[in-house]
C-alpha cells in the first residue's frame, strides 16, 4: 500500500487552514466538569465486565531545562527532589483505578510521556515500575508494546540497559533540529553525538523501534538547513519519524514568548521544508503514515496501516486502538469505552486530590451514538485515507449518504477541487490530498463551527 502523498502547492493554499489533529473525536476542547471520579469508576468496572485489554500512560512532568517552543504539560525545575512527591501520588492513583479493574486485563501497551521522564534517577524509574507492575498486568516477556520518550541530553548507555531492563523495547529520541543556532534560538544545545549515542545503545540492547521527533518551521531555520537535519537522521535510519509544524501561539504557551517572531521562517519556506522533507524521506524507503508520521515499511505502524488495524489517539498513531486507555499523573488523558476524562493540569492541585483520597479528574466527555458514529468516520479517514459507504452502513445500520446529508455538498466540493474521490462506494483521499486529510475529517466534525479555530495549529 502506497500512501506517499503528492505535493499539489494550490490544494494546499486552499485547504491549509486551521484545526485539530483528532487523537480524539470529539476532541479535548469539547471537555467539561460535568465528569469526575463516579463516571471513570464506572467506565472501569464496564472496561473490567468486558474484559478489555488496557493501554497504560504515565506522564512524567519534569524537565530540568525549558525548550522555547515547547506546548506541553511541564514543570520546569533543577530540583530533582521534586519527583519522589509526585512518584508517591502516581502510586496512590494507580491503586484508585487498579481496584476497579480485573488483574487479568493485560496491559498491551505503556507509555511514559512528560517533561522529561528520564528525569527520573534509575532507581525512581525502577521504583516506579515495580508499583505499576503491582497495580497493573503488565507483560513479563517483552511482547508488550513498552515505549518511553527519551531526552538525549538525560540519558546515556547506562540509562538506556535499565529502561531495557524494565521491559521498555520502545523510544521515542526528541531530536527537532541538528543546527546549533535554531538550537540556541529555542534553547536546546543537543549535539549529534548525543543523539547518536543514546540511538546506538537502543540497537545494541534490542530495543524494537526507535522513533525520532523534529520540528520544521523554529526560529533560524532554513530550507537548507532543515534538509541538512533531515538527511543527518536518515543516516541514522529510526525506525519511524514525527515531523511536526511548529504553531507559534505564544498567546497560549508562555515559553514561546521568548522565541522572536522575526526569527521564524515565512510561511513558503515552510512549505519548502515540508516539501523536502518528504521528498527525503520517501527516497529513503520511508512510508508516509499519516499527520506528520512516518515510518520504514517493515515497521508496525506501517503493516498496521497495510492491514486495516491503525488507530489514533492521545499518544498519536497506534496499534492498540481496542485497548482502553488509563491514563496516570497531571493533565492525564484516559478514554475508557465512550468516557473521555482528564486530570487536573495543575500539579499543586493534582497531588491535593490524590492526598485527600480522590482521584485528579476534573473535566471529560461522555460520547453519544453521534459521537461514536463520527468518530470511526474521521478514524477511517485519518488512519486509512479511505471510507467504505457499505461498511459504515453495516456497521451503524444508516446510509451513508442519508446520515450526512448536509456534509455532502462540502464533499463534493472537496471531490471537484481533487482533494478526495467520491462516489457511490466511498470516499478515497487521493494522494495530493494526503497532507491535508485533517481538513476532510473536519467536515464531519460536527463542533468545529462553534469552535475558534485559532486553538489549533495549521495544517500544514
Amino acid at each position: 500500500m502506497n500512501t506517499n502523498p503528492l505535493w499539489n502547492t494550490e490544494l494546499i493554499r486552499r485547504y491549509d487552514v486551521a484545526g485539530p489533529r483528532y487523537t480524539s473525536y470529539p476532541t479535548a476542547v469539547q471537555f467539561h466538569d460535568g465528569v469526575g471520579s463516579f463516571d471513570i469508576y464506572q467506565a472501569l468496572r464496564d472496561s473490567k465486565q468486558a474484559m478489555r485489554p488496557l493501554s497504560l500512560y504515565v506522564h512524567v512532568p519534569f524537565c530540568a531545562n525549558i525548550c522555547y517552543y515547547c506546548a506541553c504539560n511541564k514543570v520546569i525545575t533543577k530540583d530533582r527532589g521534586r519527583s519522589q512527591p509526585y512518584l508517591e501520588r502516581l502510586e496512590r492513583e494507580a491503586g484508585m483505578l487498579a481496584k476497579h479493574l480485573d488483574s487479568r486485563q493485560v496491559v498491551e501497551q505503556l507509555h511514559f510521556g512528560g517533561g522529561t521522564p528520564t528525569f527520573l534517577s534509575h532507581s525512581e524509574l525502577t521504583q516506579l515500575m515495580q508499583h505499576l507492575r503491582h497495580y497493573f498486568n503488565l507483560r513479563s516477556d517483552d511482547s508488550g508494546d513498552y515505549s518511553i520518550e527519551i531526552d538525549p541530553r538525560e540519558a546515556d548507555w547506562t540509562t538506556m540497559g535499565v529502561l531495557r531492563d524494565l521491559g521498555f523495547n520502545r523510544v521515542s529520541l526528541g531530536v527537532q533540529d541538528i543546527n546549533p543556532e535554531v538550537q540556541r534560538a529555542v534553547n536546546r544545545l543537543q549535539s549529534l553525538e548525543e543523539t547518536r549515542a543514546v540511538m546506538d545503545a537502543a540497537r545494541a540492547l534490542a530495543y524494537r523501534s526507535i522513533n525520532v521527533d523534529l520540528i520544521y518551521g523554529l526560529p533560524m531555520q532554513t530550507e537548507a538547513s532543515f534538509r541538512d537535519t533531515v538527511k543527518a537522521i536518515i543516516d541514522m535510519q529510526p525506525n519511524r519519524l514525527s515531523v511536526f509544524n511548529y504553531a507559534h501561539l505564544p498567546e497560549r504557551f508562555k515559553p514561546q514568548r521568548r522565541i522572536n517572531a522575526a526569527d521564524l521562517p515565512t510561511p513558503g519556506e515552510k512549505l519548502g521544508m515540508l516539501h523536502s522533507t518528504i521528498e527525503l524521506l520517501s527516497e529513503a524507503g520511508y512510508q508516509y503514515i499519516g499527520m506528520d508520521h512516518f515510518a520504514l515499511p517493515d515497521d508496525e505502524l506501517a503493516m498496521a496501516q497495510e492491514n486495516g488495524t491503525l488507530h489514533r489517539n492521545f499518544q498519536g498513531y497506534t496499534t492498540h486502538g481496542h485497548c482502553d486507555l488509563v491514563s496516570l499523573g497531571v493533565s492525564a488523558i484516559s478514554q475508557i469505552g465512550g468516557l473521555y476524562c482528564q486530570n487536573s493540569a495543575d500539579i499543586t492541585e493534582y497531588q491535593a486530590r490524590i492526598d485527600n483520597g480522590q482521584l485528579a479528574v476534573v473535566r471529560g466527555l461522555k460520547m453519544n451514538d453521534d459521537d461514536h458514529l463520527r468518530r470511526w468516520v474521521i478514524q477511517q479517514l485519518a488512519c486509512h485515507f479511505t471510507l467504505d459507504f457499505a461498511a459504515f452502513q453495516k456497521r451503524f445500520n444508516v446510509a451513508f449518504h442519508d446520515y450526512f446529508a448536509a456534509e455532502m455538498p462540502a464533499l463534493m466540493q472537496q471531490a471537484q477541487d481533487q482533494l478526495i474521490s467520491l462516489d457511490s462506494h466511498g470516499i478515497s483521499v487521493s494522494p495530493a490530498g494526503r497532507l491535508l486529510v485533517r481538513s476532510v475529517c473536519m467536515v464531519f466534525d460536527l463542533y468545529l463551527p462553534q469552535v475558534n479555530t485559532q486553538r489549533f495549529s495549521r495544517v500544514i
